[in-house]
């Protein structure tokens, strides 16, 4: 259980006002160098303390990716992660400490991505706005606050990490193992055709389904995925590009001419250019982005290896959803 917590950050107390604002002279971006190297050895410090030497990603995130190309961002994650970024940055990844302390570099330097690191209910290392960074450990850590001291950084102790995960959303969510029968039902029948895969808050991927390609979908889905299940595409593409709005944000998707399904949010200013790339798809569709408007079919989260869903996002439940839930409820 995490007891004890603190705010380090290289802004001395002393020049904090009534309110606990600072009003020093350090900026609030990372200098590259020496004291972004102390926050680094700060976390080591914490992590040896509390005798651990790997984490665990919790809630991972970047940026949502507005225009009509293709995202080709790495967040200044590329090399940290043998396969890929995209495949070694999900939630409940475990990671050894030194590739850890490269992600807290990267959210210290406002790169893009952001995620928890954890150890469940022994350590926790958050990196806040500005150069807040904040440290939750089972145990006092008294060599650790020590050492940050040296390095010039301020431990304050807290009473709680302020980012800590509060579970309050209602309803049960739907595990990824429990949608399939009634997927495969709903591809059969023609109702379902494309499946949105969310591996990490801001950055999606879009798939085909037919029959034959379900089971091995499944297993290139990313661990605890959030799912939600579309239409078919409509080959009807002078239709789909007929019902852009005059103006506002959506999300375009489409297949290209080798069959992948590519997606892209845009705005009126972006309209042209996701024309001129729609209009040579064969298959294409115009979604809403806001939640009261954007309703799939039926959604899911994908649970653990052993069936357990620990991953602490959640689906936006549609009225299908809800059926389930109720029978599910009812046993």
């Amino acid at each position: 259980m995490l007891t004890h917590f603190y705010r380090v950050t290289k802004y001395d107390p002393a020049d904090r006002d009534e309110h606990g604002s600072y009003r020093g002279p350090e900026d609030t971006d990372s200098d590259h160098g020496e004291v972004e190297a102390a926050y680094l050895q700060a976390v080591a410090a914490f992590a040896e303390d509390t005798g651990i030497d790997h984490l665990a990603v919790r809630e991972p995130q970047v940026p949502t990716h507005f225009a009509a190309g293709e995202r080709v961002d790495d967040f200044g994650l590329d090399g940290l992660f043998p396969s890929g970024w995209a495949a070694g940055f999900h939630d409940g990844a475990e990671v050894p400490l030194h590739i850890g302390l490269e992600l807290v570099r990267a959210m210290l330097r406002g790169t893009g991505p952001w995620c928890g690191l954890e150890v469940e209910d022994t350590f926790t290392a958050q990196v806040g706005w500005d150069q807040y960074l904040y440290i939750g450990s089972s145990r006092p850590c008294a060599q650790a606050v020590a050492r940050t001291r040296e390095l010039g950084l301020f431990p304050e102790p807290l009473d709680a990490a302020p980012y800590n995960f509060e579970d309050d959303e209602e309803g049960v969510q739907r595990p990824g193992d429990d949608f399939w029968d009634h997927l495969r039902r709903a591809v059969r029948d023609g109702v379902a055709g494309t499946l949105e895969e969310t591996y990490i808050e801001g950055a999606t991927r879009w798939h085909r389904l037919t029959e034959d390609t379900l089971s091995t979908l499944r297993a290139e889905l990313a661990p605890r995925a959030r799912l939600e299940v579309w239409p078919p595409l409509s080959p009807d593409i002078e239709t789909v590009l007929g019902a852009l709005p005059a103006e506002g944000i959506i999300e375009g998707v489409w297949q290209d001419d080798t069959g992948r399904l590519l997606s892209a949010l845009a705005d009126e200013e972006d309209f042209p250019e996701l024309t001129a790339r729609m209009s040579r798809a064969s298959a294409a569709a115009l979604l809403p982005i806001y939640t009261e408007e954007r309703v799939p079919l039926f959604t899911a989260v994908m649970p653990d290896a052993d069936g357990v869903l620990r991953a602490r996002w959640r689906t936006a439940p549609t009225p299908a959803d809800r059926q389930w839930a109720l029978r599910h409820s009812q046993g």
